[in-house]
């Protein structure tokens, strides 16, 4: 199929907040196999022409190539209400879900609308189902979160990035970033100033690809689950399932 809901990249190899002299370009080094490059998909929550959580994650995904990481912007412009098409058929929503499959790893980035997550970014979150025809579209990947705020620092919509993560099955990476008065943190043509703020981002990116790379050979097996094998009538084989060891007669 073709994508249509990418937005570009501007400036990908452009960072001028970032020391490179501080981040290895293979920070993951000894953890797991990086290639083929982790793959990241990146949403944000806000359709403003200057919407600062999409800023956000464009310095997010910079910072991710940078790390020789693979990554996709969804622009959720056109994604329609759940439910607004019968089973949910809209080009929109089947290029989101396919992104969906695509990726190792996603970061989520919302803007704090009345101390909770935007619209845009739940209404993301809900097209991507637990299930899709066989395949898990969030289960076993790992996941970045993020808030930017018109105020003073605060964590409510980070904490309920949090909890749909986990309810989605993702493996939630324990930093996060918040950007108070967001405002202040851009420059006119779009770029994270140096700040304490950028440096955390740089922080979350930079676990996120470790996680993804030590999580990656391991993926199958962390998600592997005793109800789904019996659903599927798929009993374990003795001869490769480590466990049974435990009770092998002696």
């Amino acid at each position: 199929m073709s994508f249509d809901r990418l937005r570009p990249l501007p400036d990908p190899d452009h960072l001028p907040a970032l020391d490179p002299a501080y981040l290895a370009r293979d920070p993951a080094a000894g953890l797991g196999p990086n290639d083929p490059p982790p793959r990241i998909l990146l949403l944000y929550g806000s359709l403003r022409d200057r919407s600062y959580s999409r800023l956000c994650v464009e310095e997010a995904a910079r910072l991710l190539q940078w790390m020789g990481c693979e990554t996709r912007i969804f622009d959720p412009r056109d994604l329609p209400l759940t439910d607004q098409h019968v089973a949910d058929d809209h080009p929109a929503v089947h290029e989101l879900r396919e992104h969906a499959l695509w990726s190792e790893g996603m970061v989520w980035c919302s803007p704090e609308r009345h101390g909770q997550v935007s619209g845009i970014m739940k209404l993301q979150i809900d097209h991507l189902p637990l299930s899709l025809g066989g395949m898990r579209p969030t289960q076993g990947r790992t996941l970045a979160v993020m808030q930017v705020s018109g105020g003073s620092q605060s964590f409510n919509a980070v904490n309920t990035l949090r909890l749909l993560g986990r309810w989605m099955r993702m493996f939630t990476i324990p930093n996060q970033s918040s950007v108070a008065m967001a405002f202040n943190e851009f420059d006119d043509d779009g770029r994270m100033k140096p700040s304490s703020y950028y440096d955390r981002i740089v922080d979350v990116m930079e676990e996120l690809v470790r996680f993804t790379i030590l999580l990656r050979p391991h993926a199958a097996q962390l998600v592997d689950r005793y109800s789904e094998r019996k659903a599927a009538g798929v009993p374990l084989d003795p001869q490769t399932d480590l466990s049974a060891i435990a009770i092998k007669p002696q």
